[in-house]
C-alpha cells in the first residue's frame, strides 16, 4: 500500500506512519549502524535501541533543526548525530542539559556534564551538537534557544528531562515545525514514584487537545508522535 503524502512530504495517515515507523525499525535492525548504537546504549543511554533507531532515522530523514532537552550522558545525543551526519545535511543541533550527579543503578556518573562533553568528543560529534548548560526553564537558557533556533525550524523534539512536557512545548512549541516528531521519554515504569505519574497524563492532555498525535510506544518506556500543535493554537490543555 503506498502511502498518501501531504504537502509537507508527510504520510497523512496515522494508522500509515505507525506501520512505517514500525517495519523502520524492523529494518534497521540488520543494519550496521544497529550494532552501533547498541554499543552506544550500553555505555551512555538508558534509551531502548530501538528508540535510538528511531532517533537516527528521524534525523536522518527530516531537513530540519533538532531540539534536546536532556541529554544525560549522550546517547540520544550521539544517534542523533549520526543521523544527521549520515543525511548528508549540516544541521543545527541544541542539547540542553543541567548538569549534575546520578546514581543510576547501569549508567552511573558523578559528573554528567564532564561525562557528556567527554563522549561526544570521543565519539566525533562535538562539532555538531551545541550545548547549553543549563535547565530548559531558565530564562538564560530559554534565550540562547531562540537565539540559535527559528520558529518551525525543529523537525525532530527529544524530551527526556524532568517529566514537565507540557511546561517544555508551552516554552519551546513555537520552534517546532508543523508534523515535527516528538520523542517524550519515561511514558511508563512500574516503579513507585517514577517520572510516568507526571509524564503520562501531560502527554494524554496534550494528544486530547490536538497538539500531540501519538504514534506508538517504543523501547522500554517511550512515547513517539508528532507535533500539531501549530495547526491548533488556539487550544490549551
Amino acid at each position: 500500500m503506498r502511502a498518501e503524502l501531504d504537502s509537507t512530504g508527510f504520510m497523512k495517515n496515522s494508522y500509515q506512519v505507525c506501520l512505517h515507523l514500525m517495519e523502520t525499525v524492523l529494518e534497521y535492525r540488520r543494519e550496521p549502524i544497529s550494532r552501533e548504537l547498541e554499543k552506544i546504549r550500553h555505555k551512555h543511554s538508558m534509551l531502548h535501541i530501538d528508540v535510538l533507531l528511531l532517533i537516527y532515522y528521524f534525523a536522518k530523514t527530516t531537513a530540519g533543526s533538532i531540539l534536546e532537552i536532556g541529554s544525560y550522558l549522550g546517547g540520544g545525543t550521539i544517534a542523533a548525530a549520526w543521523g544527521v551526519r549520515d543525511s548528508g545535511r549540516a544541521r543545527r543541533i541544541i542539547s540542553i542539559e543541567p548538569g549534575g550527579a546520578c546514581e543510576h543503578p547501569r549508567l552511573p556518573t558523578k559528573n554528567i556534564l564532564k561525562d557528556l562533553k567527554k563522549n561526544l568528543a570521543k565519539h566525533g560529534v562535538s562539532d555538531q551538537v551545541m550545548l547549553i548548560e543549563g535547565f530548559s526553564r531558565d530564562k538564560e537558557v530559554a534565550a540562547a534557544v531562540n537565539q540559535q533556533l527559528a520558529p518551525g525550524s525543529v523537525d525532530l523534539l527529544i524530551i527526556d528531562a524532568d517529566g514537565d512536557v507540557k511546561g517544555s512545548l508551552d516554552l519551546y512549541g513555537h520552534l517546532l515545525s508543523e508534523n515535527c516528531w516528538v520523542v517524550i521519554d519515561d511514558y511508563y515504569c512500574p516503579a513507585p514514584g517514577s517520572k510516568d505519574v507526571i509524564v503520562r497524563p501531560q502527554i494524554h492532555g496534550l494528544v486530547n487537545a490536538g497538539q500531540l498525535e501519538t504514534l506508538g510506544f517504543y523501547g522500554w518506556a517511550t512515547w513517539v508522535g508528532r507535533w500539531l500543535g501549530g495547526r491548533s493554537s488556539n487550544q490549551t490543555v
